[in-house]
């Protein structure tokens, strides 16, 4: 078995998530994408975030028609702040992985902060760190230790962001093409970003 781990917010799972993990998915022949909503993420404050039963919900209302892609609870279940390496370690474990067949996704803009996780260089030898480039990444902001240890995938790139979606949403304009259809009807009917 050969898997993909894919942790974010999803503070709204949006469009360029789904393209991204797709694309990822074909190219890498993965057998699944395993999203991880955080529970809390170590980078981001407390209550400024919807709450994880939303933000779950959002995730599956966005990933339930695609066979490909499955949702791990196992953030949730740890509660506390989300670490990446803990969660890896684990999925590994579940699973019943080797290193090789573990890949863990971030986009470019994430591999810069890497640095200041918990335990980075334990996380790049517990997986396969696999890198969507984004616009504006520059690889000499990146220690050579950690460019050596990961690998960049020629993805399709996407201006949106779960940050441009909340502005958007609460300046009342349309979000309803940056997410899908059903997310789109739920942050509707709950009100949410307002």
């Amino acid at each position: 078995m050969k898997l993909c781990v894919f942790g974010g917010t999803f503070d709204p799972p949006h469009i360029g998530h789904l393209l991204i993990a797709q694309t990822i998915f074909e190219a890498e022949q993965f057998n699944k994408i395993v999203f991880i909503p955080a529970y809390q993420p170590p980078h981001k404050e407390y209550g400024k975030l919807s709450s994880i039963e939303l933000r779950l919900k959002m995730l599956e209302l966005a990933v339930v028609e695609n066979p490909n892609f499955i949702i791990s609870h196992v953030e949730i279940r740890r509660k506390g702040i989300s670490y990446s390496i803990d969660t890896v370690k684990e999925i590994r474990s579940q699973y019943n992985l080797e290193t090789d067949d573990l890949y863990f996704l971030i986009g470019s803009d994430t591999l810069a902060d890497i640095i200041n996780w918990k335990d980075p260089r334990r996380l790049v030898k517990e997986c396969q760190v696999i890198v969507a480039i984004r616009p504006g990444f520059r690889p000499s902001a990146i220690p050579s230790w950690l460019l050596d240890s990961v690998r960049f995938a020629n993805v399709p790139r996407f201006e949106i962001s779960s940050t441009v979606i909340r502005q958007r949403w609460r300046q009342n304009k349309t979000i309803r093409y940056m997410v899908t259809q059903p997310v789109w009807e739920f942050i509707n009917e709950q009100n949410l970003y307002t």
